[in-house]
């Protein structure tokens, strides 16, 4: 039976292309928020679902890491890196000076300000709920009008490309995790990622934590805080480290903090993406 990929929609968005990249023969179903791919996969509809979780300029997505937490049955199980690449989208025979409306999601029109300012300084820039639903807005208004898209948003949406890779910093990339009812054998070239917190607030807490990975000579690649929800001053650390939960290193790391935090969780361990 054909493996079923759910994925963050609509088509056309970069989590889609992250999609076909991960499992190129899949059948690939979109959803319309994260939280329902999530429930894809805890459902049992869905066999593996791809969301994003991290970009190099925004930082972390959070409605990610925060069903994450919330989720126990749902794990990482891989990750995917892809360059962030925006085109400006047009009805084929558009030009630059009759454009009216820019449409996209904010992010994109935060990542291309520069660009914009610098060649449609005064015209309309809009938001819309994706880069795709930019493209489907363009192509069925009355106006000659643009947005900010993906290559395949073009192909799947009839519009012509009047430029490509408009993004301000040419370096943005963006994580996306694979994520399952259960995570990766070990392969030898792993990461983990998991999270804790605290009951009591003591001085040495956090430091007693990241004492033990440096004793344990486990490499962090990340750490930062979540609020709890709580209260205030009450968080949740995230930590990406290098190795899997099974090697003796990151085992006896999840040992101590299974005695020192008041709870953790294993997001999962998985290929490190190279």
């Amino acid at each position: 039976m054909q493996k079923l990929v759910a994925y963050l929609g609509p088509e056309g968005t970069f989590t889609e292309s992250a999609a076909i990249k991960h499992s190129p023969d899949a059948k690939l179903k979109p959803y319309p928020s994260i939280s329902s791919v999530v429930s894809a996969i805890t459902d049992g509809e869905a066999e593996e679902g791809i969301v994003p979780i991290e970009n190099s300029l925004q930082g972390s997505v959070n409605d990610t890491l925060d069903l994450l937490i919330q989720h126990p049955k749902t794990f990482i199980r891989g990750e995917l890196v892809l360059p962030v690449e925006h085109c400006l989208l047009v009805k084929r025979g558009s030009k630059c000076e009759d454009i009216r409306v820019i449409y996209s999601h904010p992010q994109a029109l935060a990542q291309c300000r520069n660009y914009l300012e610098a060649n449609f300084f005064g015209v309309v820039t809009v938001a819309s709920l994706s880069t795709a639903a930019a493209a489907d807005q363009v192509k069925n208004s009355k106006e000659i009008d643009a947005a900010i898209g993906t290559t395949r948003a073009a192909s799947l949406y009839g519009l012509g490309i009047l430029e490509k890779r408009i993004q301000d910093n040419q370096y943005n990339v963006t994580r996306f995790a694979v994520i399952g009812p259960s995570d990766h054998e070990p392969t030898g070239r792993d990461k983990t990622s998991l999270c804790f917190s605290f009951e009591d607030d003591r001085p040495g807490l956090l430091y007693g934590v990241m004492k033990q990975f440096a004793d344990l000579e486990i490499n962090l690649g990340k750490i930062e805080s979540r609020p709890t929800g709580k209260s205030l001053g009450q968080y949740i650390f995230l930590v990406d480290l290098d190795g899997h939960r099974a090697g003796p290193a990151v085992a006896r790391a999840i040992e101590y903090l299974d005695k020192e935090t008041s709870w953790f969780r294993v997001f999962g361990s998985y290929p490190r993406y190279e």
